[in-house]
């Protein structure tokens, strides 16, 4: 009875830690700097780099580059910048992102099948219609938009592991995901709040333990949704998928439209 009476107060601390974990990346850094802005690298070098398989870009300066329609699968773009950068229509299946720097990147279109972004920040980035199938995805995606996107069974969930940088998962506050495809997609304990899941397909999808405060479900595909402790706390959804959220807590806190 003592743990269940604490579990609420342990789950907050957590969520807590994540979130100060991924903010924490962004203190003390200039975003201004030549360093997060500026290229070391031209289009053209990047295609030479990619002659070799698999090609090795980590921690390389790429912000503002043109990469659009290349081929980057299997690279490895570890800690790499890539802000403003437009990968719109790029391969990166089975593509090293973690760590990556990518502010406000367009990967419109762009193919990222099983790709690892872990600890990368991708907030206000453009991903409509990408293709995220399968990724390990663990990254700030706050205000970033994935109308039409795919990540059917992409792992979005929570880092219950490797701690050492502070619990990571998926965060989409904000985010616009309109008509995406998560069937299947694992978002437990993902960061969820004020999202947009008008005509999202969420069919089979794991929202155990997430935060979807403001977050807004109407319209959307729920059939066999993990709801188990969502945190529905100003959440909007259709009347109809009350059951469905049955198992979720702050439900009367939540809109039934």
């Amino acid at each position: 009875m003592i743990v269940n009476r604490f579990a609420p107060l342990l789950c907050g601390a957590l969520l807590a830690q994540a979130a100060l974990a991924q903010d924490m990346m962004m203190r003390g850094l200039d975003m201004n700097s030549p360093a997060m802005t500026q290229a070391e690298m031209t289009r053209a070098d990047v295609e030479t780099a990619l002659k070799s398989r698999p090609a090795n870009l980590a921690h390389k300066k790429l912000s503002g580059l043109d990469l659009s329609g290349l081929d980057l699968t299997g690279a490895d773009l570890t800690a790499a910048r890539l802000n403003n950068a437009n990968l719109s229509h790029a391969k990166l299946d089975g593509a090293k992102l973690d760590q990556v720097w990518a502010l406000k990147a367009d990967f419109t279109g762009a193919s990222l099948k099983g790709a690892s972004i872990f600890a990368a920040q991708l907030q206000g980035a453009k991903l409509d219609g990408a293709d995220l199938s399968g990724a390990r995805l663990a990254a700030d995606l706050s205000g970033a938009s994935l109308k039409g996107a795919n990540l059917s069974k992409a792992d979005c969930s929570a880092d219950e592991k490797n701690q050492s940088m502070g619990l990571m998962r998926a965060v989409l506050k904000s985010a616009d995901l309109g008509d995406a495809n998560l069937a299947g997609a694992n978002l437990a304990r993902a960061d969820l709040q004020f999202a947009k899941f008008g005509g999202a397909d969420l069919t089979g999808a794991v929202l155990a333990g997430a935060e979807a405060g403001g977050a807004d479900f109407r319209g959307a595909r729920l059939d066999g949704v993990n709801a188990q402790k969502l945190d529905m706390n100003s959440a909007r959804f259709d009347k109809s998928a009350r059951d469905i959220f049955a198992q979720a807590i702050n439900l009367d806190r939540a809109f039934a439209e």
